[in-house]
């Protein structure tokens, strides 16, 4: 199980154009299925008349396979979002969703073609994308004495827990 994993920090956007038709290329943090239809909502309103708004994400761990989805938007089967699914799992980064839009520019790629097109702005996005390093927390509770108080805090604070409550009664009770 991963205790920690590289996350988007910010969102990036690459445009290319490949025979005529554009693509352009969106990956952002994205750590839930709600998430990710809402910068879909957004990205279609921004970008109207597109012929097609592919898209795949992990909203979990890299490694999740619970968590994910993935969408072709009217391409051939197997020609859009379940490529762009394999580059973002390949990349190890979590919670990252990734939307294209292509607006057509009248030459047929084939399904290939359309798998090279689809995926070649993530690589290239992946690169480049900012990340920060997610630590995953488990929530606990210890029961101490007001004189070993001290000592639990001064732990705590070097396996970089986060004290979310103090209980003051005959003891202490600490939720981390």
């Amino acid at each position: 199980m991963l205790e920690s994993y590289s996350v988007p920090c910010e969102a990036i956007v690459i445009e290319e154009e490949i025979k005529h038709s554009r693509f352009i290329s969106f990956l952002f943090h994205c750590d839930s299925f709600d998430k990710f239809k809402l910068v879909l909502t957004d990205i279609k309103r921004d970008y109207p008349g597109a012929s097609h708004y592919c898209s795949a994400f992990v909203a979990g761990a890299p490694n999740d396979s619970v968590l994910i989805g993935s969408s072709d938007d009217g391409e051939p089967a197997g020609s859009a979002g379940r490529p762009m699914l394999a580059v973002l799992q390949g990349a190890n980064i979590g919670e990252v969703g990734a939307v294209v839009v292509r607006y057509y520019g009248g030459t047929k790629l084939g399904v290939g073609g359309l798998v090279r097109a689809y995926t070649s702005g993530l690589r290239q996005g992946l690169v480049q994308l900012p990340t920060r390093l997610k630590q995953l927390r488990y929530p606990a509770k210890l029961h101490c004495d007001y004189a070993q108080l001290r000592d639990v805090e001064h732990l705590l604070q070097q396996v970089d827990a986060v004290i979310i409550d103090k209980q003051f009664a005959e003891a202490v009770d600490i939720v981390f």
